[in-house]
């Protein structure tokens, strides 16, 4: 095989691998463009759905206002117009800032809680109050041990007094 036909295999390889390459880059972007037409269908479709859900929930708003309400037992019915109105739906803005705050605050305050737990001084106050208390359960063992070999021998040596008086 010459030089020159190594080339010419060389740049016939590297056509066939952009080739394929492009036919892979088309059938992608035909992939996703079918992907997003379903989408923008389904997007309509949500979008019909929640106006019809809307138009049923104002219909049956308007057919619950001519209603009384009963605000307590023993009391007068409270007319339509006297009624307390309901709180204005929230803007979806409104709503997602209003979340997005409580997050970052529980998320801020989580991150300080364990920053200050972990911090230095906690730790040794900690480790501190640990050997204290492994002193503690030491002094209380050897006690109760000590407590424990006294009521032995005292039963032993009532045990023999009354071996003694009996014989």
């Amino acid at each position: 095989m010459t030089r020159d036909q190594a080339v010419w295999l060389a740049v016939g390889g590297l056509a066939v691998v952009c080739l394929v390459l492009l036919v892979a880059t088309v059938q992608g972007r035909r992939s996703s463009a079918r992907e997003r037409q379903r989408a923008w269908v389904e997007v309509a479709d949500l979008r019909g759905r929640l106006e019809e859900l809307e138009r049923d929930r104002t219909a049956s708003v308007e057919a619950t206002e001519a209603e009384f309400v009963i605000t307590g037992l023993g009391t007068e019915q409270v007319a339509p117009e006297t009624a307390p109105t309901p709180a204005a739906p929230i803007d979806r803005a409104v709503f997602a800032d209003t979340v997005l705050r409580e997050t970052v605050v529980k998320a801020a305050s989580l991150a300080h809680g364990v920053r200050r737990g972990l911090a230095p001084a906690t730790r040794n106050r900690i480790r501190f109050e640990m050997k204290q208390e492994v002193r503690r359960s030491r002094r209380q063992r050897r006690a109760d041990l000590k407590q424990a070999q006294r009521d032995l021998h005292a039963r032993q040596r009532a045990m023999l007094a009354e071996e003694a008086e009996a014989t």
